[in-house]
């Protein structure tokens, strides 16, 4: 077999026909996460780095091009936020690091001849029990959405791929609902005292981030002419990250009666932390997402706490976990639902105002955090402050896909230095109109 000698430079490539690689095999239920265990941390350089990557068994064979297609889905706002329809090609200016480039590539989002690859990947561990039944229904209606052409994979919080792409709307909804299974358990058949086919309440792990982070070095591959991924979470795996957001202290202010209870709550959690800390950090997770080619929009399950004062803050708190209460109630069993009370009831009492309000500040440290995922790639972050909300949310995605534009370029700087390069977007004459899109790839690197 002969070495083809021409590099691969393909980056955020929209036709994959324009390569003529062979692709890779789609990730399967039973290896999916094994991307991850190629991680090490290195300390000296303070990032992640792969112990070994995928093999190409046709790395001989492999034909490549010298052409570098740079792909960004736009979504252009009016002054009022609505979507400016009907734009044209020659109607997008585009530079990279300052540099004019010319638009080689235009399509419209909803062109039904494009198809979308889309992953949900869904939160549902017991801090999500309230939202889980609205957010499998409106994900169905999702589902309902779904192109003739369009595939669809679910990832879960377990670094779990429960299910693989596939335009079947049934089986799509089937695994949606097995969630819902898990979630709420199954009391079986009574007779004579005993409960037979009874199955306990399962929920996810919170490895939110190890889930997207294996979505993204996994999922796709040049087939996927439009990655998208919709991250449901309240991302509070980021403790277990390196390099963690979250640092356990005990308050400077409590009473000193309590100091000794909370010190030995706080070095419970922080080794915990230790022993659970992950292989990759925050900032890891910034450059995967960065590098990537997906467009993320990313669902936060819970009031939004960003931006609002430490009263407000503990005011919503307090609320939401009498709701979280109120939905895990009726799942009970009588003595079950008595004891849960009991204890909930000891915990307002016994948990002093400066645990709560570092709580708080912790909630509000994870919710910054996951907001900024889904900017890097064009996308954007919202909040499910209400079950109810989940349809309106995920209807709003779907529309939000359909109305970009997907405009490509190639760059004239032709460097293989591996460096980020900026790319900045505009419409002729409209200076006022808003635009989403990705801003930022990294150029090839060299061999």
């Amino acid at each position: 077999m002969i070495r083809n000698a021409v590099s691969l430079l393909l980056v955020l490539v929209l036709f994959p026909g324009l390569g003529l690689t062979q692709t890779r095999e789609k990730p399967k239920q039973k290896d999916f996460g094994s991307s991850l265990k190629k991680l090490k941390w290195d300390p000296q350089k303070n990032q992640t780095a792969e112990t070994g990557s995928i093999p190409n068994p046709d790395a001989d064979d492999v034909v490549t091009i010298e052409t570098a297609l740079v792909v960004s889905e736009l979504l252009v706002l009016d002054k009022n936020g609505r979507p400016v329809q009907g734009l044209k090609q020659s109607d997008f200016l585009i530079t990279e690091d300052g540099a004019p480039q010319q638009v080689g590539h235009f399509l419209l989002g909803d062109n039904r001849d494009l198809p979308r690859s889309i992953v949900l990947i869904i939160d549902y561990s017991g801090s999500q029990f309230a939202y889980i039944k609205n957010s499998v229904e409106a994900a169905a209606v999702l589902v309902d959405k779904l192109g003739p052409r369009d595939r669809m994979a679910i990832v879960t919080d377990d670094v779990e791929l429960i299910a693989e792409f596939t335009n079947d709307k049934r089986e799509l909804k089937k695994k949606l609902n097995s969630l819902l299974q898990k979630s709420y358990g199954n009391k079986g058949n009574s007779f004579l005292g005993f409960d037979f086919g009874a199955t306990r309440k399962r929920f996810g792990k919170s490895a939110q981030y190890s889930a997207l982070m294996a979505t993204l070095k996994e999922a796709f591959d040049e087939e996927d002419q439009r990655p998208i991924i919709i991250f449901q979470t309240d991302g509070d795996e980021a403790e277990y990250l390196r390099n963690s957001i979250i640092v356990p202290t005990v308050p400077l202010d409590l009473p000193p009666e309590l100091v000794a209870k909370v010190q030995n709550q706080v070095e419970q959690r922080r080794e915990l932390q230790r022993s659970s800390l992950t292989e990759f950090s925050l900032d890891d997770v910034y450059r995967t997402v960065e590098k990537s080619r997906a467009t993320i929009y990313t669902v936060v399950p819970g009031a939004k706490l960003v931006g609002l004062t430490q009263e407000q803050q503990l005011a919503i708190l307090a609320a939401a976990d009498d709701r979280a209460i109120n939905e895990m109630l009726p799942t009970l069993s009588k003595d079950a639902r008595a004891a849960f009370i009991a204890r909930q009831n000891e915990r307002k009492r016994t948990v002093p105002m400066q645990v709560l309000r570092m709580r708080a500040e912790d909630n509000a440290k994870l919710q910054e955090a996951l907001a900024a995922v889904a900017p890097l790639t064009g996308g954007w972050t919202d909040f499910l402050e209400q079950p109810q909300q989940a349809q309106g949310i995920y209807t709003r995605i779907m529309s939000d896909i359909s109305q970009r534009y997907i405009v490509g370029y190639y760059p004239t700087n032709k460097e293989r230095d591996g460096k980020r390069r900026s790319m900045e977007f505009q419409v002729k004459d409209h200076p006022e109109y808003t635009i989403l899109g990705r801003r930022s790839y990294y150029a090839p690197g060299s061999n």
